[in-house]
């Protein structure tokens, strides 16, 4: 495995309250970083202390796009250590970003090895008040200096670390959606299934217009026959129906949550019967209507997850078990939480002890 130099910091930030930050605004003092070259591979891994990067103008991640990332936490045990979740499940996911973006594969071991190190050197940024964690950001970006389209010679992989608080401010408090018909946010064979920043910006329009709207988020649906729902927002999303945990089968288009496919994996763990398949609108507008649906809930990295409260198609509103939040919902969360952590025994061996 490459080795990795470390260099440390001689001026540490002044730690901060989370809560009273914006979410992902201030970082920690260090950050991981090594480059690509075509014929060289993966080279330079070093932390060193947090920096502003320099880019010529010509860059071809300002130009085409290629760029990736990950989202995951680091968070204070009961008993004042650290432990990050399902890191393994991050990169995994963003080599897969990578390939159909046709940027550089990495060594995922030696990005956990990295990621570990910079976490531990930066442990004393990990907040010890609850509902507050160390958010870490991966990223990937190409860094030819050419504005010809072609495949990607060089790349920067970096990761920064910032504490955070919750991402919602009314935590648990249920949100409604509203159903976006006009702009789509993926397609099939297109990169919805990867985290790329295109995802994120095309969906900016539409997220802007539900807010002014009053609504926190939109609900997306498919591209293709505009009648399936894909995801909430920037979240993955699940319904309580009939005693079942349902929610939209990854097709290409939606993201495959490491949220997403851990609340599955618990749900099924419970004797719980679980579906992932295709949930069209009418299905969810009528089952919110008669009672089929009990629950509604979004769930990522960064809010870990939210309930659903109801639903709004042009000027009609739907609600979701009276506006409140489901008892399965709650489980799910404390379940969740629980492990993370560190409240919690971990059945399932998804933490990974950083000290």
């Amino acid at each position: 495995m490459m080795q990795i130099s470390v260099t440390k910091t001689t001026t540490s930030k002044e730690k901060y309250d989370a809560a009273k930050v914006p979410f992902g605004t201030s970082f920690t003092d260090h950050m991981f970083m090594m480059e690509y070259d075509e014929g060289q591979g993966w080279h330079d891994a070093r932390i060193v202390p947090y920096q502003s990067l320099t880019f010529d103008p010509g860059t071809m991640v300002f130009h085409y796009g290629g760029e990736i990332f990950e989202g995951l936490k680091a968070y204070r045990t009961p008993d004042g250590g650290v432990q990050m979740f399902r890191p393994q499940e991050n990169f995994a996911r963003m080599n897969r970003s990578a390939e159909r973006l046709c940027l550089p594969q990495f060594d995922e071991a030696l990005a956990l090895e990295a990621l570990t190190q910079l976490v531990a050197l930066d442990a004393d940024w990990v907040p010890s008040v609850e509902g507050q964690s160390l958010y870490i950001r991966p990223v990937m970006i190409a860094t030819d200096i050419d504005i010809a389209l072609h495949g990607i010679h060089k790349a920067l992989f970096y990761i920064i670390t910032c504490p955070v608080a919750g991402y919602y401010a009314n935590g648990l408090q249920p949100v409604e959606l509203l159903i976006e018909m006009e702009d789509v946010r993926a397609v099939r064979g297109g990169t919805g299934f990867a985290k790329c920043g295109g995802n994120y910006a095309c969906a900016t329009r539409a997220g802007e217009k539900a807010a002014a709207k009053g609504y926190s988020q939109v609900l997306w649906v498919d591209g293709v026959e505009r009648k399936y729902v894909e995801e909430g927002g920037g979240m993955n999303v699940m319904f309580v129906m009939d005693g079942k945990l349902v929610t939209p089968e990854l097709n290409g288009s939606i993201l495959p949550g490491i949220t997403r496919k851990s609340i599955l994996e618990m749900a099924r763990s419970w004797g719980m019967e679980v579906e992932e398949r295709k949930v069209s609108v009418e299905e969810l507008w009528e089952g919110c209507k008669n009672g089929t649906i009990q629950e509604a809930f979004m769930c990522g990295t960064a809010a870990v997850v939210t309930p659903i409260g109801g639903f709004a198609k042009e000027e009609e509103k739907v609600t979701v078990n009276n506006h409140e939040i489901g008892e399965v919902t709650r489980k799910i969360y404390e379940n969740l939480t629980g492990i993370q952590w560190g409240k919690a025994e971990d059945p399932y061996g998804w933490t990974v002890k950083v000290k």
